[in-house]
């Protein structure tokens, strides 16, 4: 499964907005919310899909905007999870720029994710939790408080089935991914929000993406 979860991740379009991770569908009414940096900034927030392809996509996309915003970005996972770094080059993200931080198992990431947050060195915590995922409710407190702290977005990557429920009661905001094949190398993926405790749930915002080569 790792080697399909890797090989999936998507490269945006290269005409992609300077603001937003993503665009809402032709003929839809503009969301009320939009997921992106901003937004999630002081926030522990949920990202799920059954697969890794959605999740990926839309957690690099956020990798790609704290970039361009001048804000370091930080990759928290474990030895059996991970995205294919030549694809995230792919997408406009600066390798040498994103912290990459690896640790056996899924309660040492959120031991580290707390330690990077208090740091306050981080605009954007990324946690690749992968199947099965538990975060202590104490540990979701003390990711909270550095959060709301140091302003840092913390994103929480699960591969979970909609509708699904969020890791806890402390996560702020909780997101569906999927992604649908459209012509050879053209993907939609679609964000379904059912956890917003800020604006309300049921949102839902879409952008297009090419497929790596190996999907083409």
């Amino acid at each position: 499964m790792q080697a399909a979860r890797m090989s999936v991740a998507l490269e945006r379009f290269r005409e992609r907005p300077a603001l937003g991770l993503l665009r809402p569908q032709a003929g839809r009414l503009q969301a009320p919310a939009r997921w992106e940096l901003a937004g999630l900034a002081g926030r522990l927030s949920e990202l799920s899909a059954p697969g890794g392809a959605a999740v990926l996509t839309l957690a690099l996309a956020l990798v790609w905007e704290a970039q361009e915003a001048g804000e370091t970005p930080a990759w928290v996972t474990t030895s059996r999870s991970g995205f294919y770094p030549p694809d995230a080059a792919a997408q406009g993200i600066d390798l040498d720029a994103l912290a990459v931080v690896r640790v056996p198992d899924v309660r040492a990431v959120s031991r580290a994710a707390e330690r990077l947050a208090r740091s306050g060195a981080f605009g954007l915590l990324v946690l690749d939790l992968g199947a099965g995922a538990f975060i202590p409710i104490a540990w979701q407190g003390r990711l909270v408080r550095q959060a709301q702290r140091h302003d840092t977005a913390i994103v929480c990557l699960t591969e979970k089935p909609d509708p699904a429920s969020s890791l806890g009661s402390l996560v702020s905001l909780h997101g569906h991914g999927s992604c649908r094949r459209e012509g050879d190398a053209r993907f939609v993926c679609t964000l379904t929000i059912s956890k917003d405790k800020r604006n309300g749930p049921g949102w839902q915002q879409q952008e297009a993406y090419h497929g790596p080569p190996g999907l083409r």
